[in-house]
C-alpha cells in the first residue's frame, strides 16, 4: 500500500504546491467542543444530513429556517413530547419538504439521542470520546440506533459536528483503490469498510495528522477542481 507522503505529493501537485494545499486543509475542532455541543445540534445536522440524501442541497439550506422553527429548534425534550396530532400538522407544513419517513426520523433519532446521553452521559461526550481508530464501529452503530444514519448520511453527520472523521467521497475511494486497497466503488461491506480503516489509521501513525486532513489530501490526490 502507498505510504500516505505519496499521496500527499500527489495533492500537493495538484494544487499548486504545499503552501496552496495546506490553506486548504480545515481546522480541527477539539474533542472539547464536540462533547460541549447541545443536543439540539446533533439533532439538528442529522436532520439536515437526512434531507439533503437524495435532494437538492440549496432548497433544504433555503428552507433550513423553516425546519429550526417547524421543529422547535430541534430540543430533544420538546421533539419528544409532541403529541399524534402536531406530528400531523408537522407533516403537512409547507415551511419544510414533506417527506413522511424523513419527518419521521426525527423524532426517532431525538430518541436516539436520549438513550444515548442515559447511557454514556451526554451525546456530545459519545461521540466525542469515541476513537478515531474505530471510526467505522461508530458509523455501524449510527446506522443500527439511529434512523436513515447509515452511509453518507452518518459520515456527513460526524463531520458537521466537527468530530475528526474521514469521508467516503469518489475522489477517497479512488486514492484508496490506487493505494492498493481492493474495494468497490461503493464499499459497504465488513471487508472492505475494516481495510479502509486500516489504512487510515497506518497513514495516521505515519503522518500524525487528523483523519479528517487524510481523507482531503487523499481526495487532493486525486482531483485537481
Amino acid at each position: 500500500m502507498l505510504k500516505f507522503e505519496e499521496i500527499y505529493h500527489r495533492a500537493a501537485e495538484n494544487k499548486g504546491g504545499v503552501v496552496e494545499l495546506e490553506l486548504l486543509l480545515p481546522e480541527i475542532p477539539l474533542s472539547v467542543a464536540v462533547a460541549e455541543l447541545d443536543e439540539s445540534r446533533f439533532l439538528a445536522e442529522m436532520t439536515r444530513c437526512i434531507f439533503q440524501a437524495g435532494f437538492s442541497w440549496r432548497v433544504i439550506e433555503q428552507k433550513w429556517s423553516g425546519f429550526e422553527d417547524v421543529f422547535h429548534g430541534f430540543d430533544v425534550n420538546t421533539i419528544l413530547g409532541l403529541l399524534s396530532e402536531e406530528w400531523e400538522e408537522i407533516r403537512l407544513d409547507k415551511r419544510i419538504v414533506r417527506n413522511n419517513q424523513k419527518i419521521s426520523s426525527v423524532r426517532a433519532n431525538a430518541q436516539f439521542i436520549e438513550d444515548m446521553a442515559v447511557e454514556k452521559g451526554s451525546f456530545g461526550s459519545f461521540i466525542a470520546g469515541w476513537p478515531e481508530s474505530d471510526l467505522i464501529g461508530l458509523l455501524e452503530l449510527l446506522k443500527k440506533r439511529g434512523s436513515r444514519l447509515g452511509g453518507n448520511s452518518g459520515q456527513r453527520l460526524l463531520r458537521n459536528v466537527g468530530k475528526d472523521s474521514f469521508f467516503l467521497g469518489r475522489d477517497v475511494v479512488k486514492c484508496l483503490q490506487d493505494s492498493g486497497l481492493s474495494i468497490k466503488e461503493n464499499p459497504s461491506s465488513k471487508g472492505e469498510l475494516k481495510a479502509i480503516q486500516q489504512a487510515f489509521n497506518r497513514w495516521h501513525e505515519e503522518s500524525g495528522r487528523s483523519y479528517t486532513h487524510l481523507s482531503k489530501v487523499a481526495a487532493y490526490s486525486i482531483s485537481s477542481s
